[in-house]
């Protein structure tokens, strides 16, 4: 078996996912602990060992890239579901930022909500780890909302729900994400919500502060600029209310040819009302954006609030229920064991929670078979007016920010304007 860098403390056991033989090509065509050919032949979709693939999956090719980190669209040889691998070189990262990385594996296997990114298997190498996670076809809001501009209110709402749903159920797990954004949005084929990227995302205790600062700058809490020590979820409830703004009317709240710009607008707390905001966004709006985080709204008060909730009569939006996990799909079980799983393995895999290949096959199984092009995505990112807002960290760009210049007015509803600017 290869060396491997262990989660601290119980974080992880080596047996709760793949670890692939250091003696094998990462990159090569194939491995297996046992013959992928003879599963294969019984498999959905067809085998081929011509293309490249990690484990049981064919890499299709990249769908975004990072300094340490690709992400590659791939498709499971055994059931032909299509998948993104978020591949991780582990020789670039230190020690601290290696902690964060198996926090953020961590975090991602305790969560399961309809409208989070589902995390199916993970392989790690000597070098390498490999998140194998559900793939959102429909691709970034951001990238939506740059191709068709700002959405109307009914559609925003509809969106939103599933956002604040989503994060409300990580807040319950005492989930802070951290560095929510249009970008970290992603539309799954049928146009639902697919929160992405817990990178930056902590386990939070009321009473203990956290105190990095981390994130997109226009989404950031005025008191991270200022910085103090925050308990979590508030910072996530202010960022909650810049996306909600960015929905209705395509452009950022606060915004600024620099940081310190930008930085002062924030603090300052003004921002455009557009004409064509309906009273009951704008009055949402002003419980998400408040600048002493004491006095921010909850989402438990958000949920029952009049603007998310029109439209749907008898329908409040309620705290998400997590389902029992079915183990006993007979049907499901029935197709692995013709792949060549034993019901022992299985039974095994899921009982235990291990994310490797036979609880990702399971899992797989069960989601529907999307028969769309890899290449749906209608806008790309390049085609944007300005660059996207930089990820910081304690207060540090990785990359400088470029924004466009939006003028702080009053937020009074006689203040309204249709000026905005572009995202």
């Amino acid at each position: 078996m290869s060396s491997r860098v262990a989660l601290p403390g119980n974080d992880r056991k080596s047996d709760l996912h793949t670890s692939l033989s250091a003696s094998r090509t990462e990159k090569g065509t194939g491995w297996s602990s046992r013959s992928l050919g003879a599963r294969c032949r019984n498999s959905i979709a067809s085998c081929s060992d011509e293309q490249p693939h990690i484990g049981n999956y064919r890499l299709l090719k990249t769908i975004g890239k990072g300094n340490f980190a690709k992400v590659k669209l791939a498709r499971h040889i055994l059931t032909g579901r299509e998948v993104a691998i978020k591949i991780i070189d582990k020789t670039q990262l230190n020690p601290t930022s290696l902690q964060k990385l198996f926090r953020e594996v961590r975090i991602m296997k305790g969560l399961n909500h309809p409208n989070i990114v589902q995390l199916f298997e993970v392989i790690e190498t000597e070098k390498t780890l490999y998140l194998i996670m559900e793939y959102a076809s429909g691709g970034e809001v951001f990238d939506y909302l740059v191709s068709h501009g700002r959405m109307k209110e009914k559609e925003a709402r509809s969106k939103f729900r599933q956002i604040v749903s989503a994060v409300h159920y990580c807040h319950l797990k005492n989930i802070v994400h951290r560095d929510l954004k249009a970008e970290n949005l992603l539309l799954d084929a049928d146009s639902n919500i697919k929160i992405a990227d817990f990178g930056f995302s902590n386990e939070f205790t009321m009473g203990s502060k956290l105190d990095t600062f981390c994130g997109s700058p226009p989404y950031a809490a005025p008191e991270l600029f200022q910085g103090k020590k925050y308990d979590g979820p508030e910072v996530d409830i202010w960022s909650l209310g810049v996306i909600l703004y960015t929905l209705v009317s395509g452009s950022l709240p606060f915004d600024g040819q620099n940081l310190k710009e930008l930085r002062e607008r924030v603090l300052r707390g003004k921002y455009r009302v557009p004409f064509y905001m309906s009273t009951d966004c704008e009055g949402i709006l002003r419980r998400f954006l408040v600048l002493n985080p004491t006095k921010r709204c909850t989402l438990e008060q958000i949920m029952k609030d009049k603007w998310i909730n029109t439209g749907y009569d008898g329908d409040e939006l309620k705290p998400h229920i997590e389902p029992v996990e079915d183990h006993n799909d007979t049907s499901r079980i029935e197709v692995m064991v013709g792949m060549g799983y034993t019901r022992e393995e299985i039974k095994d895999a899921l009982s235990t929670r291990k994310y490797n290949e036979v609880t990702a096959t399971y899992l797989l199984l069960g989601r529907k078979n999307d028969v769309e092009s890899s290449d749906s995505r209608s806008a790309s990112s390049l085609s944007l007016a300005r660059v996207r807002p930089s990820t910081i960290t304690n207060g540090t760009s990785k990359h400088p920010t470029s924004s466009t210049t939006s003028t702080s007015a009053s937020s009074s509803s006689h203040g309204k304007t249709a000026q905005r600017s572009a995202l």
